[in-house]
Parts: structure tokens; C-alpha cells; sequence
């Protein structure tokens, strides 16, 4: 087993989660906008289309709750090698599956593998680097999700023509194995399993950050089902524009912060980043055109969404009891999660009655309440007096 030597930014095994995190993505986020469009084809209606997507998040919101106290218990390596093989059997089903009520019923089970992978792999990154490498790395670790969102909708749409939905699938599906095989060369890090106690709650603070998350991911819970139907409702000739500008908008905010560095008053950053995300999805309902509309909001929603998500789990990381650690970061993903769910179910109908703009104006208010709650968070507390 490597020995924990060299736990820097940039060294050995955090190139090595970075890579794994960035593929797990790609493989997820080129599933997302195509499955719906595969469920048309299979005679679901609009609205019916982002039901998948709200059952897969709503199993991940809930798995959540499990498994970030699981690799507390386990070790976040141990869980990380199983979610991955299970994602790639999740993947084969799916190239198998003839009917809609399948991937209804697969969606949340899925979900759940999802949330293992994701709290495990935040939660081993911080117990990985150095406290005062923490804020640099999980914001570089951040890059590789936004990197395979916009990887991820260009390959899949771009390739569901032309290789036809088994294919694709069932191609993932064999990455997804490599990849567990590749993440077993990462260091074992974090509390010990033999610890004792059983699983841990989440500490009370935790829960002021996890309502900014949650009403954060509510509007973002349509866009990776809806956002490609729209482009094709419109014909447009760049259908993935909006999920791909969106991760573009993600990764340029990082790059730009870690040029001018981050401000001392982050409780600052994350009210402009709020703001710049509820822009962002007041763009894409009240612009005039389509193309430029999905690419100047995209870029737009997916930098202040993005840095307003990473400043929350840094907080959490870095305020979290180690053996509380990956319950913190689940309970971050549960609310998460489950909002993702329930913005792509209730939105959807909006759009399926409405039209897509009211979808998006309905999820541009849902970050107001947001706004207001992150100015409580980082108020500072009152010292506390000397007995």
C-alpha cells in the first residue's frame, strides 16, 4: 500500500482521483441529457422524459445519508472500488433494458452507487491533503466535475445518432470497470473502521449550508434533462451548447480565482456567486434568441453555481470532526440531491404545461431565499465567555 508521503496538490494519488472523478462524470452527465431522449423515442411523453433523472437524484439525496457515514466506517477507498464496478453493472442494464418502466425502477438504486462515489471521493480528499492545502485542492478537485459535465453532453449527444443507445451504454460500462481497477491504487486514508460507535450524525451546524445547497441544486435540476430537449424543440445546431458553456462557466471561475486568489470575506464571494447564478437563470428565461441565449446563461449559471457549491463543501470539509467528515459531506449531497430531484420533477411539469422559459424563470426565484440564508453563514460567532 503507497504510504502517505507526498499528500500535496498535484501529487501522484490526487492526479489520480482527479482523473477518476473527471471520467465518472463524463460517463454520468453523457447519460443524462440522452436517456431522456431515448425514453421519448420509447414513447414517453416531455414531461415524463426528466422522471429518470428526479429518481436517480432522489435515490442518490438519500443514499447520501448512508453512504458518507459508510466510508467513515469502511474507508472511502474501499467504498470508492465498489460503487465504481456496480456504476459499470448499472451501465450494462441499461443497454439491455427494452422498456421505460425499467430505468424507473434502476434510476434510484442507481442514484444510491452514485452518492457512494461522490461522498467518498470528496471525503478522501479531505482527509487526504494538508488543512492548509484544503481550500486550494478541493477547488482544483472541483475542476474535474465541470470538466466531464462539458465533455460528457458533447459525447453523448454527438454519438447517440450515430452508435444508438446499447452501444453507447454498454461502452461506458467497460470504462467504468477500468476505472475501478485503476482507483485501487490510491492511498487508504481517513479514520480507522475499527473506530466503534456505528454511524455518525452529522454535526448541527451542517444544516445552514445544506439549505443554500438545496436551494441552489432546485434550479438546477431541469437543465441536464430539459436544457438539450429545448435546443432541439428549437433546432439549434449546437444542442449541447447549454451543459457544455455551463461547465465551461465552472471551470473559468476557478481559473480566474486562482489567478487574483481568493478574497478574505468569502461570506462576500459566495453572495455575488449566488447572484450571478440567479443572472444566469434569469438569462435563459427572459434573453431574446436561442443559441446565444444558451450559451451566455450557460456560462453565466455555471460560474456562480459552481463556486457557491465549492465554498460550501470547503466549509464543511474543513469545519467537520474527521470522523464526522463523510457524514457532513453527505448530508451536503442529500439536500443536494434531493433538490436536483425535485426541481427536475416539479420543473419539468412547469415545462410540460408552461413552456421552458416559465421552468426557468420558476427555478431563478428559488435562489432568492438562498441569498438571504448566506448572509447568515459566515457571521462570526460569539467568542465564547471564560467560566
Amino acid at each position: 500500500m503507497p504510504k502517505q508521503t507526498d499528500s500535496g496538490v498535484l501529487s501522484g494519488p490526487f492526479k489520480l482521483i482527479w482523473l477518476f472523478y473527471f471520467l465518472s462524470f463524463v460517463a454520468g452527465f453523457q447519460l443524462f441529457p440522452v436517456l431522456p431522449m431515448h425514453l421519448r423515442a420509447l414513447g414517453a411523453t416531455l414531461a415524463e422524459s426528466g422522471r429518470f433523472q428526479a429518481a436517480f437524484w432522489m435515490g442518490s439525496g438519500l443514499g447520501c445519508l448512508f453512504t458518507g457515514p459508510l466510508g467513515d466506517r469502511l474507508g472511502q477507498r474501499r467504498v470508492l472500488i465498489a460503487a465504481s464496478f456496480l456504476f459499470a453493472l448499472f451501465f450494462l442494464a441499461y443497454a439491455a433494458m427494452p422498456t421505460r418502466w425499467g430505468f424507473y425502477l434502476l434510476a434510484p438504486l442507481h442514484g444510491v452507487v452514485w452518492s457512494a462515489l461522490r461522498t467518498a471521493a470528496m471525503a478522501w480528499i479531505g482527509g487526504y491533503l494538508k488543512p492548509e492545502q484544503r481550500a486550494q485542492g478541493i477547488s482544483l478537485f472541483g475542476m474535474a466535475a465541470p470538466a466531464g459535465i462539458a465533455v460528457g453532453p458533447l459525447v453523448g449527444v454527438w454519438l447517440y445518432p450515430h452508435l444508438g443507445f446499447a452501444t453507447l451504454t454498454a461502452g461506458f460500462a467497460v470504462l467504468l470497470a477500468a476505472l475501478a481497477v485503476l482507483i485501487t491504487r490510491l492511498p487508504r486514508v481517513g479514520v480507522a473502521a475499527t473506530s466503534g460507535g456505528g454511524f455518525r450524525l452529522p454535526e448541527p451546524w451542517v444544516l445552514l449550508p445544506a439549505a443554500v445547497v438545496f436551494m441552489l441544486g432546485f434550479g438546477d435540476g431541469p437543465m441536464a434533462p430539459y436544457s438539450a430537449q429545448e435546443a432541439k424543440a428549437l433546432h439549434l445546431l449546437w444542442p449541447s451548447a447549454y451543459l457544455t458553456c455551463f461547465a465551461l462557466g465552472m471551470v473559468g471561475i476557478r481559473l480566474l480565482l486562482g489567478l487574483v486568489g481568493m478574497p478574505r470575506n468569502l461570506g462576500r464571494l459566495v453572495l455575488a456567486m449566488l447572484a450571478l447564478a440567479l443572472a444566469g437563470n434569469l438569462m435563459l428565461a427572459l434573453l431574446p434568441g436561442d443559441q446565444l441565449r444558451h450559451v451566455v446563461s450557460g456560462l453565466c449559471y455555471g460560474a456562480g453555481f459552481a463556486m457557491t457549491q465549492t465554498l460550501m463543501f470547503t466549509y464543511v470539509v474543513t469545519r467537520s470532526a474527521p470522523d464526522r467528515r463523510g457524514a457532513g459531506i453527505g448530508a451536503l449531497y442529500f439536500f443536494f440531491d434531493t433538490s436536483v430531484a425535485l426541481g427536475s420533477y416539479a420543473l419539468g411539469l412547469v415545462m410540460g404545461q408552461a413552456g421552458f422559459r416559465t421552468g426557468w424563470m420558476c427555478g431563478a426565484l428559488v435562489l432568492i431565499p438562498a441569498l438571504f440564508l448566506a448572509l447568515r453563514l459566515f457571521v462570526p460567532e460569539p467568542e465564547a465567555r471564560p467560566a
